[in-house]
């Protein structure tokens, strides 16, 4: 088993929805990501995502846009992600998956970079420029490593795709609540809840809900079906912002609500 299959089936046995909390590495500087994570983790994230910047990130929207361009020029790379992630091992065993574009991994040598993902200490990648009919040899090299490969969902994802892609899920499946880029916004869940009830007849595979989630009442109506919810953008801004207790907040302020309505 490992660190984030443990923790959904801790989760589980709990009652509990998960929380997944994205920040891009470098943000506010490499020292000020450490820093995000202790406060995370200490509010009740469950997972990390940890954002690999990168210069056209066309899955997400204004904020991490922004605060991936800011990174980069303060100098984070691919190879210092993996130096915050041996840094966070030092403090906390929490899942950690490495959300990037398949550019950079592709330049680091994926096959490499699976290796020395495995030694810092990631348990993975959510890759979202990689589709489902292009991942096989990607999975085969992260499973030779014991790496999840997350894939996507949609709304819109056919339902023999979805079949597919319930065939080879690992980790959790990324169930996105809209078509769209991340960040903020009022959503209709509705849609993307047929999608999760479709995957439940299929694989007993978590489902996390992402893109859109900004706060307590979003987290909880994002919930319904799923397993787990995804915030990002949100705790991204205040993090950019230099407002880290109030990033801390509003991760409580969500992991409360995620219990309070579960329990």
């Amino acid at each position: 088993m490992s660190r984030l299959q443990d923790k959904f089936n801790e989760l589980q046995s709990a009652h509990k929805k998960g929380l997944v909390i994205y920040l891009t590495a470098g943000i506010p500087d490499a020292d000020g990501t450490l820093e995000a994570v202790k406060t995370a983790v200490d509010n009740g994230a469950d997972v990390i995502e940890l954002g690999i910047p990168f210069s056209d990130p066309m899955a997400d929207g204004p904020v991490i846009q922004a605060a991936s361009y800011e990174a980069i020029q303060k100098g984070m790379t691919l190879k210092k992600v993996l130096e915050l992630v041996r840094e966070i091992r030092k403090f906390t065993q929490v899942p950690i998956l490495g959300m990037g574009y398949i550019n950079v991994m592709f330049n680091y040598g994926f096959e490499k970079l699976a290796v020395d993902a495995k030694t810092a200490g990631l348990d993975g990648f959510i890759i979202p420029d990689v589709p489902h009919e292009e991942s096989g040899d990607m999975k085969k090299v992260c499973k030779e490593q014991g790496l999840h490969l997350v894939e996507f969902v949609t709304p819109g994802t056919t339902d023999q795709r979805i079949s597919e892609t319930c065939t080879t899920a690992d980790g959790f499946i990324y169930c996105v609540s809209v078509n769209g880029v991340t960040g903020v916004r009022k959503i209709d869940y509705s849609p993307i809840n047929k999608v999760i009830e479709h995957i439940k007849k299929q694989t007993d595979t978590p489902c996390a809900v992402g893109f859109g989630i900004g706060s307590p009442e979003a987290a909880v109506d994002a919930a319904q079906r799923a397993d787990a919810v995804i915030v990002g953008s949100a705790v991204v801004k205040l993090v950019m912002e230099n407002k880290l207790d109030e990033a801390g907040k509003l991760i409580g302020d969500i992991r409360h609500a995620l219990d309070k309505k579960v329990n």
